[in-house]
């Protein structure tokens, strides 16, 4: 099953890239200029594989790791001083400097290149949209699992809101389901200090969605890394919220609230954001947060689909 994904997001990759884009190979050194160009299905290749200046590189404003770690840059940089840089890097031209390129895919390559000392790198030019350079980076470290949740999470978000992408386009564009691509957008919704701690990785994704619903979530989450617990005790943690005094007393509450919160997590699971449901009474409030009207506009499709 692993192995059937990992092929999926190749083939991903290489529906946006063409063919081409993701294939390795050597070339002479050579300086960009006009040729003719190869079409590809994300923009053109401008004289496809060639060598170029390090120092013509510049890192690429839609790159979605926040994140380099620096003791793999330097185990990085030490097989580059060896073994060069086995597979290019991706660059468009840049938009701001005439004799620069733009890294796409391919910064932590440059950054070992760099601290490596090596004049020249290998890539790959094309002629790529806004979109399309998100699009082509966001799958590149998806492929590559060098993102944390949240990078992947904000990755997505930029797509649906500075590209106007539905969860449905954006997932066959990376290569990965909608619930998938609607269940690391809910990350989002986290509050600070529950980011802080997934980007750590004192917390598992699993575990932050789990606490996407509850009243206090950056007290459970305290609680869930002081007892290591697991995602289904986290889970079962957040259901039972509030039972407990803090003097060890039970408080009244209604046996329906366990099943409350399930359905609360069930309409979050099945829309992709944020719902939460408050008794009152014999009725009581639902409520659906969105972080964007186009967000809002997917909610209403597939809920207006189900009626």
């Amino acid at each position: 099953m692993a192995e059937e994904k990992r092929r999926n997001l190749g083939r991903g990759l290489s529906a946006l890239l063409g063919d081409s884009g993701v294939v390795a190979a050597t070339s002479a050194a050579e300086r960009p200029g006009a040729t003719k160009p190869d079409s590809g299905a994300a923009g053109t290749v401008l004289k496809g594989l060639r060598t170029m200046p390090v120092s013509a590189l510049r890192p690429g404003k839609f790159q979605p790791r926040r994140v380099f770690d620096e003791d793999s840059i330097a185990d990085l940089a030490e097989s580059v001083r060896e073994k060069g840089i086995l597979q290019p890097l991706l660059v468009r031209p840049h938009p701001d400097l005439p004799d620069c390129f733009e890294i796409i895919a391919g910064e932590r390559r440059w950054r070992a290149a760099q601290r490596a000392q090596l004049h020249d790198a290998p890539v790959i030019v094309r002629e790529l949209t806004d979109k399309e350079a998100l699009e082509v980076a966001l799958v590149e470290n998806l492929q590559r699992q060098d993102l944390t949740p949240l990078e992947e999470a904000d990755g997505y978000r930029r797509l649906v809101e500075e590209f106007n992408h539905t969860q449905e386009e954006l997932a066959k564009a990376v290569g990965k389901s909608r619930s998938h691509v609607a269940n690391m957008m809910r990350l989002l919704a986290l509050p600070e200090p529950i980011k802080e701690m997934v980007d750590k990785g004192t917390l598992s994704a699993g575990h932050a969605r789990a606490l996407l619903t509850a009243a206090d979530p950056i007290g459970l989450a305290r609680q869930v890394t002081e007892k290591a617990l697991n995602v289904r005790q986290t889970e079962k943690l957040v259901a039972t919220e509030g039972k407990v005094r803090p003097n060890g007393g039970a408080r009244a509450v209604p046996v329906e609230d366990a099943d409350i919160a399930a359905l609360a997590r069930d309409l979050t699971e099945g829309l992709g954001v944020k719902v939460s449901i408050k008794p009152l009474g014999k009725g009581g409030e639902l409520t659906v947060h969105y972080g964007s009207l186009e967000q809002l506009d997917d909610i209403l499709a597939r809920l207006t689909r189900k009626v």
